[in-house]
């Protein structure tokens, strides 16, 4: 497995042709005191970039018209001389500067429009360009050309690897002669899913053919869960999250949960802005950068930190100060995290991984995440064809799809002494019929676009004791032969000109309606409605208490962590087995939200996750049911020793206060 170094800078250079004085101040000097000033040891430099400008004499493309020295060069030796590895960046998806030249190049969709940031030639964007067309000649030139240049760097980093039903004449002809029908959308993504593997396998072997063990990835923005067949494309893998530009914070920990499984060694990637990419004068607060990079520790990843460099070349000192400040800790931090393994009760067998129509964000997902986040559960983010057998639990939110091949494999999970939590549509047949003995017949869709419901009483909201309302029409159950978790109200009805009552919606009848609001028998419970999909639209308490009720109930006394810490803070637990040790990481941070303003050149209006303050958890407390003796507790990086007592083999500590992050290493003293 290819291993990262932990510090590392995504910096961009998209840089116009209408700026002159390219690279006019760069200071080989200022350019390695900033960086070791700031604790930098990798750097990402650019050999090409979105405007379609080499930054080097190539004689693939075409050099900056502005640029009258190789920058390129330059910005890599004086990174290899003080330590710093250096990455070396071309652009894949767009090129204007091609786009251009070769305008039969650029991907056309089936309106006959181009494809691209802006499609329009009056606008400012960048444009796409079609992997079935010669364009991945000259993008397989150019690899081969930095390649043999930069033989020494630490990788190649191509970005923008797009999928699209293109219908430009390559891909048509391409579709014709494999029998696909241009006109049927299903032919046209069955085609694009050939041309990105044809894109992955050519762009793979001209890195090969230069050097057999270059390190290489494939940006798309994200890793989508359930593409397995990336990972043997990549030498590792970044996931690129940056939280203000409308992820939010909880967008990280579950492409992390997903990615800490690949085999892969892996790096978030945030950035310096307080928007997005190519943010001249914007910065975050670096308490912000601080919480991003120790929770890239926390959830098992190496940190990258996203910067653009001006057009002169030179470095912005104010940003480097601010990443100074995150990335002195995270070196401090370094020994606790290396060769790390997650630990998992739960595991979320994700929507996305086992539906192929999903968009790469299903709101599944999204909502059984932050239930298990904010509830403090430890859990891992799966695929059909990882290993079940670890988990105490496993969730298939909302609307799973059940095949032949993951029922054989949930049911042998099953009988192994398993348990599963099946929600909404998850575990149902194309009937709708369930697929596992669940205790209860499904009697049909609600005719109410919405209805309440009473959960049994240990499974109730701590403040609640009424039907409280909920905003989906789903299938209505009797329980037959399993325990009935609580009851659904009926509303008097659904809103409409002849009939309605107030505000909104009309409220619940007095009477329960017969039917339950979910079913437990044995080893598997089933909730009818699409209670994650909820929790992560609606955001109402209520919903995720219950939803925490429930797989409290089904794991029983099975719980390997419980804590104190309020629903804002975050926790994860890895073990070094070659350290003979636990690290318990806590995390928190006043995460708000200011401001909804559209990013200039993305064309999306962004609610902004900001962090500006961090204020300190007092009298934390801790219990913890681990596999092995612990011996002794520090808190680390400070070096001191906890207080801990151990009885019937669960841990208890406490913690007076902690700000931001911080490490509870359990030494075992077994490997």
């Amino acid at each position: 497995m290819h291993k990262l170094r932990y510090r590392q800078i995504h910096l961009d250079f998209h840089t116009s042709e209408a700026i002159s004085g390219i690279g006019a101040a760069w200071d080989k000097a200022h350019w390695q005191k900033t960086l070791s000033d700031a604790h930098v040891n990798v750097v990402n430099c650019f050999a090409t970039c979105h405007h379609g400008w080499s930054y080097y004499p190539t004689m693939i493309g075409m050099m900056h018209p502005h640029l009258d020295f190789d920058l390129t060069r330059a910005q890599y030796d004086a990174c290899r001389e003080i330590d710093v590895a250096a990455q070396l960046y071309i652009t894949v998806g767009v090129n204007n500067m091609v786009a251009r030249v070769h305008p039969e190049w650029r991907a056309v969709n089936a309106g006959g429009t181009y494809y691209g940031w802006e499609p329009s030639p009056v606008k400012p964007g960048f444009h796409m360009l079609c992997f079935g067309s010669p364009y991945l000649d000259y993008v397989c030139d150019e690899i081969k050309e930095v390649a043999t240049l930069f033989p020494e760097g630490a990788g190649l980093w191509l970005d923008i690897i797009h999928k699209a039903d293109c219908c430009c004449s390559w891909c048509m002809d391409g579709m014709a002669e494999l029998g696909l029908d241009a006109e049927k959308p299903a032919d046209r993504w069955k085609y694009a899913d050939i041309v990105l593997d044809n894109y992955y396998q050519k762009t793979l072997a001209a890195v090969r053919s230069v050097h057999p063990t270059m390190p290489i990835f494939q940006n798309s923005g994200h890793v989508q869960r359930g593409e397995r067949r990336f990972f043997s494309y990549v030498t590792h893998l970044e996931l690129e999250s940056l939280p203000t530009w409308g992820w939010g914070y909880d967008h990280f920990p579950m492409s992390a949960k997903y990615a800490k499984l690949s085999g892969l060694d892996f790096l978030g990637m945030t950035g310096k802005f307080h928007t997005t990419w190519g943010e001249f004068g914007g910065f975050k607060h670096p308490n912000a950068l601080r919480y991003e990079c120790a929770a890239m520790l926390a959830y098992g990843g190496k940190c990258s930190v996203g910067d653009q460099l001006h057009p002169s070349g030179k470095l912005d000192e104010s940003t480097y100060r601010i990443i100074g400040e995150a990335y002195r800790e995270v070196e401090a931090k370094e020994p606790w995290c290396e060769d790390s393994v997650n630990i998992a009760d739960i595991a979320i067998l994700s929507s996305v991984a086992v539906n192929p129509s999903h968009p790469r964000e299903d709101p599944a997902d999204t909502g059984a995440s932050r239930v298990l986040l904010e509830g403090h559960f430890l859990f891992d983010i799966i695929d059909s064809e990882m290993d079940f057998a670890a988990y105490k639990l496993i969730i298939l939110p909302d609307d799973v799809i059940v095949d032949d091949a993951l029922k054989a494999n949930l049911d042998e999970y099953l009988a192994a002494g398993g348990k599963l939590l099946l929600t909404g549509k998850s575990g149902l047949d194309t009937e709708g019929k369930p697929l596992f003995d669940i205790g209860a017949e499904i009697a049909g869709e609600s005719e109410f676009e919405l209805d309440f419901i009473l959960p049994a009483g240990g499974l109730r909201p701590e403040f609640v004791d009424s039907p409280f309302v909920v905003y989906a029409t789903y299938p209505r159950i009797k329980v037959t032969g399993g325990e009935s978790l609580g009851e659904v109200y009926d509303p008097y009805f659904n809103r409409t000109y002849k009939h309605f009552c107030s505000h909104q919606h009309a409220p619940a009848r007095p009477q329960a309606s017969g039917y339950d609001c979910g079913v437990r028998n044995g080893s598997v419970m089933y909730l009818p409605m699409p209670i994650f999909t909820l929790y992560g639209s609606w955001g109402a308490v209520t919903y995720k208490q219950f939803a925490l009720n429930c797989i409290k109930q089904m794991l029983g006394e099975d719980i390997s962590l419980r804590s104190n810490i309020p629903s804002t803070a975050r926790v994860t637990l890895t073990e070094q087995s070659g350290e003979k040790r636990y690290v318990l990481h806590l995390l928190h941070a006043n995460i708000i939200t200011r401001g909804e303003s559209k990013v200039q050149g993305f064309g999306a209006n962004s609610k902004m996750e900001v962090i500006e303050d961090l204020l300190p958890l007092h009298d934390v407390r801790v219990s913890l049911n681990l596999p092995k003796p612990v011996e002794r507790v520090t808190l680390e990086p400070q070096g001191l020793e906890l207080a801990f007592s151990a009885d019937d083999g669960r841990v208890e500590l406490a913690i007076d206060s902690f700000k931001c992050h911080q490490m509870v290493v359990l030494h075992t003293g077994q490997a």
